[in-house]
């Protein structure tokens, strides 16, 4: 509860020191980004907003969304052409695993990203800021229904 708490109050620093206001919108989608257990996407964050803010509309999410992007407290995924997916910035970097069936999203620690960013970064003199890693592929569960269909 206490890094929840925390991790709430330091985004509404960067709102402020942003000159934006924390408005009961701003607060209420914040606080459904940090509880969410993985990746959303804008339509998900509006049905879940309107359960306790039945008026919020779904410009008011996508205008949010793209404040807290640009304040860096929010991460913006493309898994897919035209469908994006928001989480809350991480302190540890990350990568993904995305099943190609259903759309399952795996986050998994990958120890070489860092070593990969200073090897590059040295040899084409290029201050690398991040590594943004996806592996696509099948999950058990679709691989199983897969065999399922063929016997």
């Amino acid at each position: 509860m206490a890094v929840r708490s925390k991790r709430k109050s330091s985004s509404w620093q960067v709102l402020n020191r942003a000159s934006q206001r924390v408005t009961a919108q701003r607060a209420l989608l914040l606080e459904l980004l940090h509880r969410s257990s993985g990746h959303v996407d804008a339509d998900e964050l509006h049905r879940l907003a309107r359960d306790r803010y039945p008026r919020i509309s779904l410009s008011t999410v996508y205008r949010n969304l793209q404040l807290f992007k640009k304040l860096g407290l929010i991460e913006e995924h493309h898994f897919a052409e035209e469908h994006h997916h928001y989480e809350v910035k991480s302190a540890t970097e990350h990568q993904h695993l995305l099943c190609l069936n259903c759309g399952k999203i795996v986050e998994f620690a990958c120890p070489l990203s860092q070593q990969f960013k200073e090897e590059i970064g040295k040899r084409y003199s290029f201050d690398i800021s991040g590594v943004e890693l996806r592996m696509t592929g099948l999950c058990l569960d679709c691989r199983k229904k897969r065999k399922l269909e063929k016997e």
